[in-house]
């Protein structure tokens, strides 16, 4: 009689352990990001740390959900890794934390360049004269199309703690034209007020481009003075980077914005350890 063969059993306890590892990730939502990983990715963001575990939790998976759904593509010869993907996806989940993935589901794809990128634009006046020209940019939303960013730019923001975070800003460019053109009044929720919405951003606006031309508007970024829509855009990353700036300066702002994005930053990293 044949011996018996020693190698199967230690074989099966192999590969069980690897399908209830498989499992374990499936199950909890880590299959696409690792604890490691996400920790490091943790340190990039104040306001992601400052939330709850449960809410943390939830950004993870949405995030390993948005890694999924999206592809990331390199320019310029750049290549993106794991932890830049891992990066860019926690700060587009950020605004949409409590509003879902099908926020973003009209594009498909995020290209990175590795420093700012070259843009020919073309646009009409108020007096209907067609104007072009050639700009150099660290972010871009096309309409129904990709998000671009630049990698130096993103990498900027560990050196510089100030308000900016351009992943977030370029994220609320696209929720701004889920109903239509770039201007600033993204698609409301039912319980809000679109007439004060307009009322009220028009009006921080307008003062703000006011005290820049008196030079008096040391508060937001001052590319937020360029049109409406970039009004938003700076408002939105300010209210998840530096949101007393905006409850002080906007309080009426800060409270739409709360509404919409149904987040309170100023709540969460009130309790934030120093």
């Amino acid at each position: 009689m044949a011996a018996p063969r020693k190698s199967a059993p230690r074989r099966n306890a192999r590969v069980n352990g690897r399908l209830k590892g498989l499992l374990r990730r499936r199950q909890s939502g880590h299959d696409g990001i690792s604890d490691a990983t996400w920790s490091r990715t943790l340190r990039t963001s104040r306001y992601a740390r400052s939330l709850s575990g449960p809410d943390r939790q939830r950004l993870r998976d949405l995030s390993n959900h948005l890694l999924r759904a999206k592809s990331f593509s390199g320019a310029a010869g750049l290549v993106v890794t794991n932890a830049m993907r891992t990066r860019m996806a926690l700060h587009a989940c950020l605004p949409i934390l409590n509003l879902g993935l099908d926020y973003y589901a009209d594009w498909a794809s995020i290209v990175i360049y590795p420093g700012d990128f070259r843009v020919h634009d073309e646009y009409m006046d108020e007096h209907g004269v067609v104007h072009s020209e050639i700009m150099d940019l660290c972010g871009q939303s096309l309409s129904h199309g990709p998000m671009v960013l630049s990698w130096e730019a993103i990498r900027a923001e560990d050196r510089t703690p100030d308000d900016h975070d351009l992943v977030i800003h370029e994220c609320a460019h696209k929720l701004d034209v889920l109903n239509g053109d770039a201007n600033g009044f993204p698609p409301l929720h039912a319980d809000m007020d679109g007439r004060e919405w307009a009322r009220d951003f028009q009006a921080a606006y307008d003062r703000f481009c006011a005290a820049l031309e008196s030079g008096n508007g040391n508060t937001i970024d001052p590319y937020a003075s360029e049109d409406p829509a970039e009004f938003f855009a700076v408002a939105s990353e300010t209210f998840f980077t530096a949101p007393d700036l905006i409850n002080e300066k906007f309080p009426a702002v800060y409270t739409h914005l709360q509404r919409f994005y149904r987040q309170d930053p100023c709540r969460h990293l009130s309790r934030e350890p120093a």
